[in-house]
């Protein structure tokens, strides 16, 4: 039976000596994996859809059982030409996949999430800040693991009283009352819950242009990656190459300034 599938490619991994198996994220099932035979080849009509991060509309075979459909064939919508030309754009665009593939089940359906994989990649193809279009998946995904900070009032006591502190054994705002509960509670400015606040309800097809000076970055950041690691087992190598990535790219400003 043939089957079509609105995708785009959040892995792709060789497959002998020419063909790839490919992961989607699809507007329908959710994720799922693909046979591309022969999309190793230079000729192959499979070779571009097959690409990682491209978006496509995918045809594929399916048959009896619990077998990997083959593609059959793919009609591009977008290779989100300008991102891939851009070593951060593209180092951002392969953590955020990597972050998708990792937290999400296959064919579980959620139009949702593909709506912001496709959003995010767009904004990435535009120019647009990548960092923050990170910080914003990464809120968006925390939500998904179930595991979202509370962010309207403070999570021990229930008052809002600041200056807060973001807890994240205690999972969200400490007051400055209920603060030496934890220790290891990090101090943020107003600026900085209040964006992740705003981060968690945002509907990213709004998103205009979003001015947050360095140090709010940073504490953006710190924080999400720290809930990341306290509750999340997994190890991202696409989060290493970025980081990497990032810390030259302050090096490089800190040499121009």
């Amino acid at each position: 039976m043939l089957v079509k599938w609105e995708g785009i490619v959040i892995r792709s991994v060789d497959y002998g000596e020419s063909s790839k198996v490919v992961t989607l994220f699809t507007r329908e099932n959710g994720k799922l994996g693909v046979m591309a035979r022969g999309a190793k080849k230079t000729k192959s009509r499979l070779a571009a859809v097959s690409q990682l991060f491209s978006h496509s509309y995918y045809l594929c075979k399916t048959g009896p059982g619990t077998g990997m459909p083959d593609l059959s064939q793919g009609d591009m919508l977008d290779s989100f030409r300008d991102m891939r030309q851009s070593l951060t754009a593209t180092a951002y665009a392969a953590y955020i996949a990597e972050l998708l593939d990792r937290l999400t089940q296959e064919r579980e359906p959620n139009p949702y999430l593909f709506q912001l994989l496709l959003h995010t990649f767009r904004y990435l193809d535009e120019g647009r800040d990548a960092e923050i279009l990170c910080r914003i998946f990464e809120t968006k995904m925390l939500i998904v693991a179930g595991i979202s900070p509370q962010l309207t009032a403070c999570v021990n006591c229930g008052e809002q009283r600041e200056p807060y502190a973001i807890s994240v054994g205690q999972g969200g705002l400490l007051c400055p009352v209920c603060q030496p509960s934890d220790p290891y509670a990090m101090a943020v400015t107003p600026s900085t819950w209040k964006l992740l606040r705003l981060f968690q309800v945002f509907d990213l097809e709004r998103l205009g242009d979003i001015e947050v000076k360095p140090a709010t970055r940073n504490q953006l950041k710190h924080v999400l990656r720290s809930f990341m690691d306290e509750y999340l087992d997994i190890r991202l190598k696409s989060r290493a190459f970025l980081e990497q990535l990032e810390r030259m790219e302050r090096m490089t400003q800190s040499d121009q300034d």
